[in-house]
């Protein structure tokens, strides 16, 4: 039961205690006006309960013991109600100063101003990493990694798949292979083995062992495959376009006099293969000689064998005049369509060297109309580098804008590429704050970089701040140009070497 507290003048006498108290005992208190608490009710009951030792309950009720009392208290309560009628007709508010009050709550509240951050205790960001801050849109790997990251393979399935779908088994195979003596064939191992293989499987294994210079235990791989009858592992195209490659990779592929004759039965698969292993022994004729027959043949294979092709060709420049064919020969072609951004980046860096900056902005306006993936850090720089060249810079530096809107994490090259385009500019503050940024996402500025700043320092005659760049240099360990450095000796500018 909630206890109720009584108030101090409840009863205007002392009320005289009784001479038995029983133990149980209600009392029940009636007072008219409780003049201290004005919020408690009019008559208050206060009830108390005890057990006696009988099991009996009495009730006493108490008022005033006397009517004069009752009558002093009436007259009392009488003359306080008109006191304060009186005093509630003087407080009246009249309509201004209500109005002038409200106008007070309808201002806005004055709010304290938020306490700027102390910077004592502020903690800086890591600095991001460049190898965990990549684009997605990178090349795409090898087909056994993405097996290898995929876990695709249960612990529940049969050992055979567990060792034909995974590629460290397969893996592991070669380098078994690898490890045995020079006497022992392949079959050694491989006949361990034969029970869990399936066709395609060892096309993984022989690549492996190509890459690990072995293209004698390839072959004798293939021709074990070849023998197999109880498991048949063979025609299959990938185990023979895997080797193939590695051959034709190491002059292993004697077929020079019969390729009029491979070309016309050979299945896609298999020249691709032939094409690519010619072309990373650097034989480009035999490799051209390969896509001519195809073409007259009526074969088609994928345009990124041409790009490989006109890259390779590239690389000297002997090959420019066969590198500027296959370029028009690609733009002739059908099928573009299926050219990845790593090829279509590769054959703008072809147009550079042979100075074809219209081919690398058709292309790149191509690339980005197509309406495929959205153009990587590496085309907006080849882009960049090709406006560059072609003395364009002001839109060199629009299309580098474009770059960071677009959210391409800008990787060394192009940190290189803008730098020695705001010096060619003359905007040799800006290039600062771009090496500054440089540091800041984890790179180490090469060489040309400072050398195409101290250049850009020097040509408007700012010598300190060229000592400053030498200084920064020489701190970091970069190696500069010898000539730059005993051209500035020469003038008093920097120390000589």
């Amino acid at each position: 039961m909630p206890q109720v507290k009584a108030a101090p003048a409840l009863v205007s006498r002392p009320l005289p205690v009784p001479s038995v108290v029983c133990p149980s005992l209600v009392v029940t208190l009636t007072a008219r006006r409780l003049r201290s608490h004005g919020h408690l009710p009019s008559r208050s009951h206060i009830s108390s309960c005890k057990e006696l030792p009988s099991g009996g309950c009495k009730e006493l009720e108490m008022s005033e013991y006397s009517a004069h009392a009752y009558g002093e208290n009436a007259v009392a309560e009488e003359q306080e109600e008109e006191d304060g009628d009186e005093e509630g007709e003087g407080l009246g508010w009249s309509k201004d100063e209500i109005d002038a009050i409200s106008a007070l709550f309808d201002r806005p509240m004055r709010q304290k101003p938020p306490k700027p951050p102390n910077p004592a205790k502020h903690r800086a960001l890591p600095l991001p990493l460049p190898h965990k801050t990549r684009l997605p849109a990178a090349p795409a790997p090898k087909q056994h990694v993405r097996l290898a990251r995929r876990a695709s393979l249960s612990s529940r399935a049969p050992f055979s798949d567990q060792v034909r779908k995974n590629p460290e088994a397969l893996v592991g195979i070669a380098r078994e292979i690898g490890a045995l003596p020079p006497e022992r064939d392949a079959s050694a191992v491989l006949n361990r083995w034969a029970r869990f293989l399936r066709k395609g499987s060892l096309s993984m294994t022989i690549r492996e062992l190509g890459h690990m210079g072995l293209p004698d235990r390839a072959l004798q791989t293939l021709c074990w495959a070849q023998r197999q009858t109880a498991v048949p592992l063979f025609p299959d195209d990938r185990v023979l376009a895997a080797t193939v490659e590695v051959l034709a990779r190491f002059g292993k592929l004697k077929v020079e006099s019969a390729l009029e004759q491979c070309v016309p039965t050979a299945s896609r698969a298999v020249l691709e293969a032939m094409a690519s292993g010619f072309i990373r022994a650097g034989n480009v004729a035999l490799a051209r000689k390969l896509l001519e027959l195809a073409r007259i043949n009526g074969r088609t294979l994928h345009p990124s064998i041409h790009v490989k092709l006109m890259s390779e060709a590239a690389r000297t420049p002997e090959g420019y005049g066969l590198a500027a064919a296959l370029v028009d020969e690609l733009g002739d072609r059908p099928g573009l369509e299926e050219l990845r951004p790593q090829d279509c980046t590769a054959v703008m860096k072809v147009c550079v060297k042979l100075r074809r900056y219209a081919a690398v902005e058709s292309l790149f306006s191509w690339f980005k109309e197509s309406g495929g993936s959205a153009p990587t850090v590496v085309m907006y720089t080849t882009v960049i580098h090709s406006r560059c060249r072609d003395g364009r810079h002001r839109e060199a530096l629009a299309l580098a804008w474009e770059m960071e809107q677009a959210g391409c994490l800008l990787d060394l090259p192009a940190y290189r590429v803008i730098v020695k385009l705001c010096v060619a500019l003359g905007e040799q503050e800006r290039a600062l704050r771009y090496l500054a940024r440089l540091k800041e996402a984890g790179f180490v500025p090469t060489g040309d970089i400072y050398d195409s700043l101290i250049e850009g320092y020097a040509a408007e005659g700012r010598l300190a701040k060229c000592r400053q760049l030498i200084r920064d240099a020489q701190s970091a360990g970069v190696k500069l140009d010898r000539r730059l450095i005993s051209r500035l000796s020469e003038i008093g500018s920097g120390p000589s070497y």
